[in-house]
């Protein structure tokens, strides 16, 4: 679904309205693996071709692929939040709202598309963290979260280590890798001893305090006995 680059203003559609993109949704086992047009009463079709922008490269596509699942509303005026309902599209492989006016947070409900690879929502006014269900898409190769409004710091991941500075610039209240500017008043988790632990560190401390004690006793012992002949002699 592509509606990029147009005069579009308002709010995007309500989350029922993404619910009915049901080949989003759950792709049926008679489907085509390329989008084409059957010509009535004849074996003929015709095949879609496409040009979209497409994890950050102007893209054509000769054929599409039924497999490729991407929606393109950039270069619009949206404006408003971001619908929850997109995160049910779990067939979605690449998600682009850039260049528009939307606000709000990103919704956490993003990180069930297990299957997207671009998600480009730069140049709005998006507020808020990041979500940390971001962190868990795999496939996700292209991200671009630049110059929005988002605030703390930016999620752990080995995967979401691999973004370079540029996809979170733009950001002044972002915060830690792969950005300069660190964190500041970071907290660290609080480690709870486990009893196991506890117990092994209690073991050695009793096990060097007998050590110590037997030590002591023992020197005592050997000074005693060398005292007791060297009084008898005097």
């Amino acid at each position: 679904m592509d509606l990029s680059s147009n005069n579009f203003s308002g709010p995007l559609p309500k989350d029922q309205w993404f619910k009915n993109l049901a080949s989003m949704i759950f792709r049926g086992p008679l489907t085509s693996l390329v989008m084409d047009h059957g010509v009535p009463d004849s074996f003929e079709a015709y095949k879609y071709t496409t040009s979209i922008t497409y994890k950050g490269h102007d893209t054509e596509f000769a054929q599409i692929l039924t497999t490729l699942v991407f929606i393109d509303l950039s270069n619009n005026a949206f404006s408003g939040g971001i619908p929850e309902a997109i995160g049910e599209l779990g067939l979605l492989h690449g998600l682009n709202i850039s260049h528009n006016s939307l606000t709000g947070t990103i919704p956490s409900q993003l990180g069930h598309l297990r299957q997207l690879e671009a998600l480009d929502l730069s140049s709005n006014q998006l507020s808020g963290k990041i979500p940390q269900e971001l962190a868990s898409l795999d496939f996700l190769t292209t991200l671009n979260l630049s110059d929005n409004k988002l605030v703390g710091s930016i999620p752990e991941s080995a995967h979401f280590s691999t973004f370079s500075n540029s996809s979170f610039i733009g950001n002044d209240g972002l915060c830690g890798p792969p950005l300069s500017k660190e964190c500041i008043n970071r907290t660290l988790p609080n480690v709870v001893p486990h009893p196991h632990h506890w117990k092994k560190s209690t073991d050695i401390m009793l096990f060097l305090f007998a050590g110590l004690g037997f030590g002591i006793g023992f020197a005592v012992a050997i000074v005693v006995a060398w005292g007791i002949p060297i009084r008898k002699r005097f």
